[in-house]
């Protein structure tokens, strides 16, 4: 079954279902965009502007200090930074050297930061200067030899066998030697999966999977976009494989300005907004629910942002409602994974926007929905099964991990674990992970069902809902709550709320609340992190 046959129905003639993708990688990409608008605005950090043509050439300097210090082909090289230039100006320089881009999330602790390093073999890596003294601590575990380190204080930090990101750009000359990529087989991104279910696993994205990715969200979002002339707030990391596609490949294809912030700072994010009037705000639930919840939010010309792509993890529906009636922007929730580069869904900006659901397959994306015990036949409309996905997107496999490649890739189609119903029209739902489902008195319960109820109640800023071991019931619901700033509400009437939304076996038996929730630092609340701590 091809996107033909499930949603081709709602693509407007000028936007294709279907595409071929030539033989390129992103640093031609961004050497056509820099010869086509050379003296356009690419990165705006703080006060801090480049321009196309600088990227353009920084990022080969980059590649030629990378070259001269001995990486080669295939050698994989780690980035560990917040959102900065200095990342995207590594990225590129990495890709166009013809080595691996390794992301590294900032927020790793010693222990998981060896474990990555030597699974991925990586023996240079850019990182943050605050970080630096973690990485020189671990680095004798590791097969560390270069380090550089971006430093955005006039001091400079204790740089024992370390060297500054400036002093090793001015060591290339901006001579590239040319390497020759097949763009389909050649692996640009060593992707790390967040680890919310388990073992961290590098999924190898080619040169083909970041481009066709970059490429497909252009097509499905062409008719909203003005080439060289849009903007787009980068908050969410660009280490993370969102951040990554949503804001700077997408952002390169478009010629549009790159407004990025080191962090999600509410005050801080409203006054950029303000100032800069960006027109594409790519970020995740936590996100727009925190600017829903200020109380002036309306006054910082949010209004500006006409695409506010919402991913990562699933938004309330009541979120979204609230967002879209304080600011006149509008949502749209989409779907993707580390695995696929990562957009295969969104909601149409072109047709119907279907809130709850995660929209329709992006161009070139077939995808249906298998059943959950075999993952084999289809399951007919509207009933829950395994989505899985295939297209130029799908990563080519698990880095050092044949086994979990074999699981995760049969015949071609990527099996994401998550469980999700179709409906007529092809626009899919997302239930929940496999891994989350909770086995109540016999019932498969969803905690997505619950936590959408829970979002309904007044009081309720955040909420999770997960499974804990009952003697009785083999495992009872258990509802983590944050409330709202200024709100009342206790456990008693939660639950008595509860009983009169749901069904029985639903309905919450434990209400906790916290002033925060675990999250990832892409705003992704640690579901596993709640589950592992109530077993205990």
């Amino acid at each position: 079954m091809t996107i033909e046959h499930i949603a081709s129905k709602h693509f407007p003639e000028g936007i294709r279902t279907e595409m071929e993708f030539p033989e390129k990688t992103m640093p031609e990409f961004l050497a056509e965009t820099a010869a086509r608008i050379p003296d356009n605005v690419a990165l705006k950090f703080y006060q801090k502007e480049i321009s196309y043509q600088e990227f353009y050439g920084l990022s080969n300097a980059f590649a030629s200090a990378l070259q001269k210090s001995g990486i080669v082909k295939s050698d994989r090289v780690a980035l560990m930074l917040p959102n900065c230039p200095q990342y995207a100006i590594s990225y590129f320089g990495i890709l166009k050297a013809g080595a691996i881009v390794t992301q590294v999330n900032p927020m790793l602790l010693e222990k998981e930061l060896i474990y990555l390093l030597n699974d991925s073999g990586a023996e240079t890596i850019v990182v943050y200067a605050p970080l630096l003294p973690r990485i020189q601590g671990i680095a004798p575990h590791t097969k560390l030899k270069n380090i550089i380190v971006v430093s955005f204080d006039a001091e400079k930090p204790q740089l024992e066998g370390a060297v500054l990101f400036e002093y090793f750009l001015g060591q290339g000359d901006g001579r590239v030697e040319p390497v020759a990529i097949d763009p389909a087989e050649d692996v640009a991104v060593l992707q790390y999966t967040g680890g919310t279910t388990g073992l961290s696993k590098g999924a190898m994205l080619t040169h083909r999977n970041i481009t066709a990715n970059a490429q497909q969200s252009q097509e499905f979002f062409k008719e909203e976009v003005t080439y060289g002339e849009e903007s787009c707030l980068t908050v969410i990391p660009l280490f993370h494989v969102f951040g990554m596609t949503a804001a700077m490949n997408l952002s390169i294809l478009n010629g549009s300005k790159n407004i990025l912030l080191p962090r999600f700072d509410l005050q801080e994010v409203l006054e950029t907004i303000k100032q800069e009037q960006p027109t594409t705000f790519p970020g995740v639930p936590t996100m727009y629910i925190a600017i829903t919840n200020h109380p002036e939010a309306e006054k910082y010309g949010i209004d500006s942002i006409r695409i506010c792509n919402s991913g990562s993890a699933p938004m309330p529906v009541e979120t979204m409602k609230e967002f879209e009636r304080k600011t006149g922007a509008k949502i749209l929730e989409g779907y993707g994974l580390s695995e696929a580069s990562p957009t295969t869904h969104c909601n149409p900006p072109f047709a119907e926007r279907k809130p709850g659901s995660i929209g329709i397959g992006m161009p070139s994306t077939e995808y249906k929905v298998v059943d959950l015990a075999t993952g084999e036949g289809e399951v007919p409309r509207g009933e829950k099964g395994e989505i899985v996905i295939r297209g130029p997107q799908v990563m080519k496999g698990y880095w050092n991990m044949p086994e979990e490649t074999e699981n995760a890739l049969r015949d071609g189609w990527l099996y994401t674990g998550d469980i999700a119903t179709m409906d007529e029209d092809g626009y899919v739902y997302i239930v929940d992970r496999k891994k989350d489902m909770i086995l109540s008195s016999g019932y498969n319960v969803y905690p997505r069902d619950i936590e959408e109820v829970l979002y309904e109640h007044p009081a309720v800023q955040e909420a999770v809902a997960i499974g804990v071991a009952d003697p009785y019931r083999g495992e009872s619901v258990k509802a983590i709550i944050v409330k709202k700033a200024g709100q009342e509400a206790t456990e008693e009437q939660i639950i008595d709320w509860a009983k009169e939304k749901m069904a029985a076996y639903k309905v919450p038996k434990l209400v906790e609340f916290r002033s925060e929730l675990p999250k990832t630092n892409v705003g992704k609340i640690l579901r596993r992190a709640l589950r592992e701590e109530a077993a205990k």
